[in-house]
Order: C-alpha cells, then sequence, then structure tokens
C-alpha cells in the first residue's frame, strides 16, 4: 500500500486517522507543527498498536506556511486533512483563524494537487453545516450549509469558509484531483494520551462537577474511532469521490441525557455528575459570568440533530452505539488526567 499523509496527527482525530491507518496496513506520514511533539505521538500510537516503527514518519508543516508541505505530499497517493485551527490554538481573532483554515487548506490542496495526489479527505466539520439556521427538530443533512452571516462562532465561520474554498479549487484548479469531505458532530470517545480535546470538555466538565446543573442545549454525537473509519472508507471508496458525508450517530443529545448514562454506567466514580438541566433563562444570565457557559451561549436552548445515513448508505459506515462511546470516554479521562 501506498504512503498516506495525514495532517494534524498530534490532534484527536489525526491521531485516531494515523492509528486506523497503520492498523489496515498503510505506511503513514503526518504532520506537526512542532517536531517536539513527535516522540510523544509516537509513544501514544505505539500504546495503543504494536506497529514497526519505521512505518511512521512523522514531519514539519504548519498551516500557516509554505515551508515543508511539498515534501510532506511526495509520493503520497492519499491525503487526509484533518488539521485546523481550533478553540485550543489561541488564535488570536475571527480573521486570524478564517485565514489560517482556508489558506491551510488550499495550501494542501495545491501542493497535493502538484505531486500527483489522487484524492483528498477533507475533515470539516458539522461546523460548515448546521449553524446559522433557525431552530428545527428535523435532522441536518449534507445538502445543508452553515449561514455564515447568522451569527456563528468564528470556528464555524472558517470551517464553513475553508470547505468552500476547497471545493471551489477543486473544481476550478484541482487538475482532476479528488475530494471527499467528512464532517463530524460532537467527537468523543477514547483519548489516545493525556490530552483536553475541546470536544471532550462537556464530559470532562460534568464528571468534575463543575456545574450545579446540565446546561440546557444538545448535539449528535459520534465516536472518533468512527470517525476515522469514516476517513478510510471516503479515501479509497470510488462513491466518495466529490462528495460529504456526516459522521453522525443521529439523534441529537442533550447535555443532561449525556449526564444520566454517566451516572448509570460509572455509578460512585460519577458521583459529581448533575442530573438536572439548567432552566434556559438561568443559563443565559449565568453565561455571562460563567466561563464554562459562556463558550456554549450560542447553543443554549438549541438542539443540533444530524443524519449520518448517507455514510451508513453510500460507503457502508456504521457507528456504534453512543451510550458505549460516552462510557468509554469517560472513562479514559479518568484513567489519563492531565
Amino acid at each position: 500500500m501506498s504512503t498516506v499523509l495525514v495532517t494534524g496527527g498530534s490532534g484527536f482525530i489525526g491521531g485516531w486517522c494515523v492509528l486506523a491507518l497503520l492498523e489496515a496496513g498503510h505506511d503513514v506520514r503526518t504532520t506537526v507543527r512542532d517536531l517536539k511533539r513527535a516522540p510523544v505521538l509516537r509513544q501514544r500510537l505505539h500504546g495503543n498498536l504494536e506497529f514497526d516503527d519505521d512505518r511512521l514518519a512523522v514531519v514539519r508543516a504548519d498551516l500557516d506556511g509554505d515551508d515543508g508541505w511539498a515534501e510532506a505530499v511526495a509520493g503520497c497517493e492519499h491525503v487526509l486533512h484533518v488539521a485546523s485551527p481550533t478553540l485550543r490554538n489561541a488564535v488570536e481573532s475571527e480573521a486570524a483563524m478564517i485565514a489560517s483554515a482556508r489558506d491551510g487548506v488550499l495550501r494542501v490542496l495545491r501542493a497535493s494537487r502538484d505531486a500527483g495526489v489522487k484524492r483528498v479527505v477533507l475533515t470539516s466539520a458539522f461546523g460548515a453545516v448546521g449553524y446559522g439556521h433557525a431552530p428545527r427538530s428535523t435532522p441536518f443533512t449534507e445538502e445543508d450549509w452553515t449561514n455564515v452571516d447568522g451569527g456563528i462562532a468564528p470556528y464555524q465561520k472558517s470551517k464553513t469558509l475553508a470547505e468552500r474554498a476547497a471545493w471551489e479549487f477543486i473544481e476550478n484548479e484541482g487538475g482532476g484531483m479528488e475530494m471527499a469531505a467528512v464532517h463530524p458532530v460532537g467527537v468523543l470517545g477514547p483519548l489516545l494520551g493525556p490530552d483536553d480535546p475541546p470536544s471532550l470538555r462537556l464530559v470532562r466538565g460534568l464528571l468534575a462537577g463543575q456545574l450545579p446543573a446540565c446546561p440546557p442545549f444538545g448535539s449528535a454525537q459520534v465516536d472518533v474511532r468512527d470517525v476515522a473509519d469514516l476517513h478510510l472508507r471516503a479515501m479509497t471508496d470510488p462513491a466518495a469521490a466529490g462528495e460529504r458525508f456526516l459522521a453522525s450517530t443521529g439523534p441529537s443529545l442533550r447535555a443532561v441525557e449525556i449526564a444520566r448514562v454517566l451516572r448509570a454506567r460509572l455509578g460512585d466514580r460519577a458521583a459529581k455528575v448533575p442530573t438536572r438541566e439548567i432552566p434556559l433563562p438561568v443559563a443565559r444570565a449565568l453565561s455571562l459570568v460563567s466561563p464554562a457557559l459562556r463558550a456554549l451561549r450560542p447553543q443554549l436552548g438549541r438542539d443540533f440533530p444530524a443524519s449520518g445515513a448517507k455514510a451508513e448508505r453510500v460507503l457502508g459506515w456504521q457507528a456504534r452505539p453512543v451510550g458505549d462511546t460516552i462510557q468509554e470516554t469517560a472513562e479514559s479521562i479518568l484513567a489519563q488526567p492531565l
């Protein structure tokens, strides 16, 4: 099998994509912004899978610069472009986050095209699908796009504009290179090592008893291992070319429903987890002074259902039960404290 490039291999999704590729028999090259992170990444991967160390190459490349990308993609038939600015990268402004995401994806696509890559799988997000719209009970699908003029957060705007720029590049400058896009919803699942990915902070906060009651919002969830599996399917299946795929178990889960799963499955280990929901007016008032709620303010009172039916129908993808994922997420957090 040819070498596959994974951008951002030290991230939560990126690390699991690297692991899935190695387990499937591929050689992997992955990028990090700082090569000092390479030994930790190797250690975490080896802690979860036995593989020959020479099957994994870790190279330096940054979305904000051109250096290293030509070398990173050289000899690769497929690229999983997972890296993107996130809420923990300390981007200074909305403009900086958007520029980094959009310019970064274009750098990766240009380098991939010039290297003769057959297909790029872009890790987009539900943030490019379901935000800036009026509340709805019907699930969002791949036909939906986030409304960037709908008062959305910088992260959702950056993912939307970056994905639109990517599809425009493929159409106008791709030179026959294929692309597929994967859109994870809320990503849970076990950690590869001590880490604090933003998508796990709700569960971490519930376990720590950071709030007396649960914030009033809900979203669909998916296991990070199933996200990685969908990336591999989108990489190789001919039917995936030119398509978007939501990675979602389906129904929107309120935070209080996640909390109740934690209490039911973890017993005394989840003793601090609240099982009541904060009334919406109270939550909105508290969000003015509570850092934990301030970040959730645009989502308060909302539910964000999303359907993974297309990935199931077209690629044969199957997500594991969300209750198992919630339990394994919590057990991983408790086993690997920061």
